[in-house]
């Protein structure tokens, strides 16, 4: 696997079948993972794979993250619905990764890989209301809440962006 882009622990890689079983780990892990991105039935191989391609086909802006020290899966970030320089941000952090300052040091990385790369002028992203500790970091990182519904806490990234 190429490394795309990189930060200080992390390498970002394209998605690939060769971590198959590593995202139907994550994805799977409902109380940990799966509820707070919106998979609430498990999935299955046959359907991961086929998401895999798609998202190679399509040539989408999704990424593998990959710990350098050890070699191991981080989890998956992307922008998806990218359209007229505005893009949705989404992370997903495999349970044994998390609360480790992954999504800290992925978020701004990502920010600077949709700004120099898709050229992108908002980036925005959802999140469920009980995701307290997602939130916090993406105040951390710079988004700031703009809507919230009975579902959904939408969030704008406030810092600079835009050439």
């Amino acid at each position: 696997m190429h490394t795309v882009f990189e930060t200080e622990r992390i390498r970002f890689v394209p998605v690939s079948e060769d971590l198959l079983s590593d995202y139907l780990a994550m994805i799977n892990d409902y109380e940990r993972v799966g509820k707070l991105i919106g998979m609430f039935t498990p999935q299955s191989e046959e359907n991961e794979r086929a998401w895999i391609r798609r998202k190679l086909e399509e040539k989408e802006a999704i990424f593998s993250m990959i710990e350098k020290a050890s070699g191991q899966f981080i989890g998956n970030t992307e922008f998806m619905d990218v359209n007229d320089a505005v893009g949705e941000l989404g992370i997903a952090i495999t349970a044994a990764k998390q609360d480790k300052g992954y999504g800290s040091e992925a978020i701004p990385a990502m920010i600077r890989y949709g700004n120099d790369v898709l050229s992108l002028r908002r980036v925005f992203l959802k999140a469920y209301p009980y995701n307290t500790r997602a939130i916090h970091v993406y105040e951390k990182c710079g988004f700031r809440e703009y809507e919230r519904t009975e579902k959904d806490v939408f969030m704008e990234y406030t810092g600079p962006l835009g050439k």
